[in-house]
């Protein structure tokens, strides 16, 4: 490898890695932000709402992929990804700066989605230019192993954001944590920005666009060309469906929604979830690595879609095992406990996006507070008239009561909280381990695979747009989509059906519609 080569492959990884960081500080503390930014009262539909802004930062991507995917393939790679290296950083510091709800009301959520729209703009940007830059400095017989560097940022990025967080949780303390060391790792994103601003101002730019910029064979309209034209929108469209989607929820259920069903479902204390967690993305790291490596040697699009199909057929089973073994009293307990709530069906809603505006019936109510608990429940036939009964194996209660149905989860001998003593650590991080594998099967070559997909006058645009709809919307979607799918049902492994399914589509169509990439040569290829 070139010392040049080394250079774009450390410069643009450093930086994508604080964009990430500064991006996944606000997903590690969803559930911690509902209290913050959300009226007190119903902790459900704060918790949804605090998802759902969660949410807001990935549906923005794709916008941010147009906006700065055409000013990429227009201007150059170098110049938009540092533009939105300071747009990240500036929006992430000034969050850590935010009034709270009790002191600004509404206003505080208001401008905390303005704050996370700006966020997902920034990425929505820098992911493609950071992709695309490091892939056209590359041989061909390396460009799946020096873009797979790019491929480990979110992970450690989302490591960064854990070990942060997790250290101002354990040494400033709980109550000032509350109060006021939230602000810190934003805070901190300023001193990253500085450092990420250096190091790129000193990266030249991209020689395949430079040539093709000289010879005057650029795009002089890249939405067009990429969205609009034939056989490029075609191949668009065959990325999103056929590999970013299935890539996309393979990665947030392995690394977000594992998290959060520790700490919701399975009631793991933050610090052992947020130490398991980090653990497993430092095992899995190097894999990125490797199956970039692979893609060189055996293609990219049949390690991609093995991902999909391996943690589609393996979910159910493997999410029950952790269940087993993080919080076996819990399982205990819901195996012994038959748990039903008695209503017409009419009286109870689906809640996704939660705001003023959401009315919650007592039958929300009732699902929302058993599926926190981590219990699965059955939805049965309303008895006598009665607006919501509950039972909770042989006691039953005729009305909506929350400290009624608590007490009566006591009595049978449910647990708030995870005992630690009870968690088989060795088995719960190699669940979590294999999770990371299937992340590094779909996401270690994707980046590689999209890059020859698509021509050099509209690469970075093409690029963005099937990336950021993949991971944005279907993966960024997951665990506020899984959470409500779960509430819904009453089945607290229901939401999985998301994932698997939103994998296989990708895996059938990507078989048939997809062909290997690797060998192709990104200078001339033009479909």
């Amino acid at each position: 490898m070139s010392r040049e080569e080394r250079l774009v492959i450390i410069a643009s990884s450093v930086g994508t890695v604080f964009e990430w960081y500064d991006f996944y500080l606000y997903a590690t503390l969803a559930p911690f932000f509902a209290a913050l930014f959300f009226p007190k009262g119903n902790e459900t539909a704060a918790l949804l709402s605090a998802f759902a802004m969660y949410a807001a930062g990935f549906l923005i991507r794709p916008f941010g992929a147009l906006v700065f995917g055409r000013i990429g393939d227009l201007i150059g790679r170098k110049y938009t990804f540092l533009v939105t290296i300071v747009v990240m950083g500036m929006a992430t510091f000034y969050v850590g700066l935010l009034p709270t709800f009790a002191t600004l009301g509404w206003g505080a959520p208001v401008i905390l989605v303005f704050l996370r729209l700006m966020q997902g703009l920034a990425l929505g940007g820098e992911y493609g230019g950071a992709a695309t830059y490091v892939a056209e400095h590359s041989g061909p017989k390396r460009r799946g192993y020096n873009t797979s560097w790019i491929q480990t940022t979110a992970t450690i990025g989302f490591f960064m954001a854990l070990l942060v967080i997790g250290l101002c949780r354990v040494y400033i303390g709980k109550k000032s944590f509350e109060d006021w060391g939230w602000r810190i790792p934003f805070l901190l994103s300023i001193i990253l920005l500085a450092f990420s601003v250096y190091i790129r101002l000193k990266l030249k730019e991209s020689p395949i666009f430079s040539k093709m910029k000289d010879e005057g064979k650029g795009s002089k309209a890249p939405l067009t060309d990429s969205f609009l034209k034939y056989p490029n929108n075609k191949y668009v469209i065959l990325a999103l469906l056929g590999a970013t989607m299935g890539q996309g929820v393979v990665w947030y259920t392995g690394q977000f929604y594992a998290m959060f069903f520790m700490q919701i479902t399975l009631k793991v204390d933050f610090l052992t979830t947020y130490i398991l967690i980090g653990s497993s993305l430092l095992m899995g790291a190097p894999f990125f690595i490797f199956f970039g490596w692979l893609s060189d040697r055996i293609g990219r699009l049949k390690i991609i879609l093995a991902g999909c199909l391996i943690a589609a057929v393996t979910y159910f089973p493997l999410f029950k095992a952790l269940s087993n073994y993080v919080n076996p009293e819990l399982v205990a307990f819901s195996e012994k406990t038959r748990i039903s709530i008695h209503t017409d069906a009419n009286n109870c809603n689906f809640h996704i996006f939660v705001g003023p505006w959401s009315k919650f019936s007592t039958c929300d109510r009732a699902k929302d507070h058993l599926t926190r608990q981590g219990l699965s429940f059955s939805m049965e036939k309303e008895i006598d008239g009665r607006e919501v009964t509950v039972k909770i194996g042989d006691t039953q209660i005729d009305y909506w009561d929350q400290a009624a149905v608590d007490s009566a989860l006591k009595d049978k001998g449910y647990k708030s909280s995870a005992d630690p003593d009870k968690i088989d650590y060795p088995m719960t991080l190699l669940i979590l381990f294999i999770f990371l594998i299937y992340v590094t099967m779909v996401y270690g070559p994707i980046a590689a695979f999209l890059v020859e997909l698509f021509p050099t006058r509209i690469r970075y645009t093409s690029i963005s747009l099937p990336y950021h709809i993949g991971n944005g919307w279907f993966g960024g979607m997951l665990p506020l989509l899984a959470t409500a799918m779960a509430a819904a049902t009453g089945d607290i492994y229901y939401g999985l059906w998301y994932p698997i399914i939103v994998s296989l589509i990708t895996v059938v169509i990507g078989v048939i519609f997809l062909k290997e990439t690797k060998d192709r040569d990104i200078i001339t290829h033009d479909h």
